[in-house]
Formats: C-alpha cells, sequence, structure tokens
C-alpha cells in the first residue's frame, strides 16, 4: 500500500440493511472515523424516525455529522458537501483512513464526485413553490418541471415535492433548465473511494424495513413526531416516518393506517435507493449477511 494515498471506504446501501454496523467494523478495524451522510440524521430534533446511531456505536467509532445542526437550519447538499471535504482533509492530515456512510445517494455522490455549480435563486421563489404545492398538489410542480425541463423531469423521483421544487427554483431563478447545470464542473478529489454495497433479496429487505418501523414505534416515534407537529411545514420534516403521523394528528388517518403507510413509503423509498445507488460506478455489492472480515479482506485487497 502506498503511504501517500488517502482512501474513503465507502458504505452504501438501502434503508434498515445495516449500514452503520458494518460502517462502524470497518472504521475499528483502520483506526478511523465516520462521517455520516444520511441527510436525515442531521437534525438533532430527529432521532428514533432517522435511526440514529445508539451512543453504543458512537462510542465504537466517532461519527462526524450525526444530529449537527437544527430543522430550523437551511442546509443544502452544496453546504454538506463543503463540510464533509473540509472535515476528511482534516482527518487525511493524521490518517490514510475514513470511512462515508449513508442511504441519501445525492450527499454521497457530492462527498465522492463533487457537486454540480447551481446559481445562487431568490428565496422567494422557494416560498411562491411552497405556497403553489400546497394549494395545488404535487401534480402541479410535476406539470411545471415537465414544461420547463423535460429531460430532468424524466429522471428526478417525482413523488418527492424537495426535489421537484429544488429544480422548478433553479428554472425559475435562472431562466434556464435545471439539467443544463449538471455534470458541467466536477470538483478534484485527494482521495481513492472504495465503495462497498450491502444489498439483500427484496422481501428479505422489506421485512427488515418493516420490523424496523416497529422498533421505532416502540421506542417513541409517536411521541417523538407529536413534539415535532407543530413544525410540521419545514423542509426538514418532509419525510417518511413523520408525514404519515402528522396525517394522523390531523385527523386523516388511524394510527394503525398511519403505521402501515410508514412501512410502505419507507419500502418504496428502499426500492428508490437501491435504483440510484445500483449506478454507482466502481460499487462492490455484497449481502448484507457478509461477514465484516471478508468485506475487510476485499478492502485490503483493493489498496
Amino acid at each position: 500500500m502506498d503511504t501517500q494515498r488517502k482512501y474513503l471506504i465507502t458504505v452504501i446501501g438501502p434503508t434498515a440493511i445495516g449500514k452503520t454496523a458494518m460502517a462502524i467494523e470497518i472504521a475499528k478495524h483502520f483506526n478511523c472515523e465516520i462521517l455520516s451522510a444520511d441527510s436525515r440524521q442531521f437534525f438533532k430534533e430527529m432521532a428514533i424516525g432517522t435511526a440514529v446511531p445508539s451512543n453504543h456505536e458512537m462510542a465504537a467509532a466517532k461519527h462526524h455529522f450525526i444530529q449537527n445542526i437544527s430543522i430550523f437550519d437551511e442546509y443544502t447538499v452544496g453546504d454538506f458537501e463543503r463540510d464533509a471535504i473540509a472535515k476528511l482533509n482534516e482527518l487525511f492530515t493524521t490518517n490514510n483512513f475514513a470511512v462515508l456512510v449513508g442511504g441519501s445517494g445525492l450527499y454521497i455522490d457530492a462527498v465522492l464526485k463533487g457537486f454540480d455549480d447551481f446559481p445562487d435563486v431568490d428565496p422567494a421563489i422557494r416560498q411562491q413553490l411552497i405556497a403553489d404545492f400546497e394549494e395545488k398538489g404535487i401534480a402541479y410542480l410535476q406539470s411545471e418541471l415537465e414544461r420547463l425541463d423535460p429531460m430532468h423531469f424524466h429522471n428526478v423521483a417525482k413523488d418527492n415535492p424537495q426535489r421537484l421544487m429544488r429544480a422548478l427554483e433553479v428554472c425559475i431563478g435562472s431562466g434556464r433548465p435545471y439539467s443544463s447545470f449538471l455534470n458541467i464542473k466536477k470538483n478534484s478529489r485527494t482521495f481513492i473511494p472504495i465503495v462497498i454495497g450491502l444489498e439483500a433479496d427484496r422481501e428479505t429487505m422489506y421485512s427488515r424495513i418493516n420490523q424496523r418501523v416497529d422498533i421505532m414505534v416502540g421506542m417513541g416515534l409517536i411521541d417523538e413526531a407529536r413534539e415535532l407537529y407543530p413544525h410540521k411545514k419545514l423542509n426538514a420534516l418532509q419525510t417518511v416516518g413523520y408525514r404519515e403521523l402528522f396525517s394522523y394528528f390531523d385527523g386523516d388517518f388511524t394510527l394503525d393506517f398511519a403505521i402501515e403507510e410508514i412501512k410502505k413509503n419507507t419500502r418504496r423509498f428502499a426500492k428508490r435507493q437501491m435504483t440510484w445507488f445500483k449506478r454507482t460506478e466502481g460499487a462492490r455489492w455484497f449481502d448484507f449477511k457478509t461477514p465484516p472480515a471478508t468485506i475487510i479482506n476485499y478492502i485490503e485487497d483493493s489498496l
């Protein structure tokens, strides 16, 4: 191994597959620290519904970007790219290894490849889009994006209002399609990525998700969501596990139906995660039950 080279060992895969446990085993082996790229785990007010690592797990390996900001803070993927690269540069001064782990594909890509250079947009545009979404629904956002940027409309997660509004605000604010800003500028990276993917057959994956939701409910997810309910319009809370319980508090869902919706929507989210991650260049995929020692051997052989 070239001792001058820096390696970012990256663990990807769908929700509830065991990424945190695997990342900790890898970090312990290489005596290095972990950066979380799970955009839901950044928020200090959201712990149970985002499955943040336990105190025991946090003690086993030092983690960064876990509950580091508030739901009231504006924090973009561009902010994360800047902060994560700064942290990696700091860590690499004393260690040749670091671990990146998470289920947010956009945030993983921002660190591994660099983020596209988007123009600044007047915040009033986003406020208008939020008002339009609340009044006219997601179908309005979809039709507007299809009109303004058919290429990006084809690729975007069409049931994700945040992604739709982000693309629309760039289209409207710049007068150019969102897709025209993609893949123009990529920032160079000083590290070599080694990407580990964890997967399972669909039935197993869905069973693990259902079980995790039941565990979250048992841990107090409903009380956590109730505390956040007054702030339900915030961007950070437009997320699976909270949205469904807000509908229960609104009287639109029964509790049992809300919990089933969380499971269903989490399963859909996992499917989208796999579609995204399967495009990751150079990723080596392992069954989620693969012993950490086998994966560590693969990493050692890749150095």
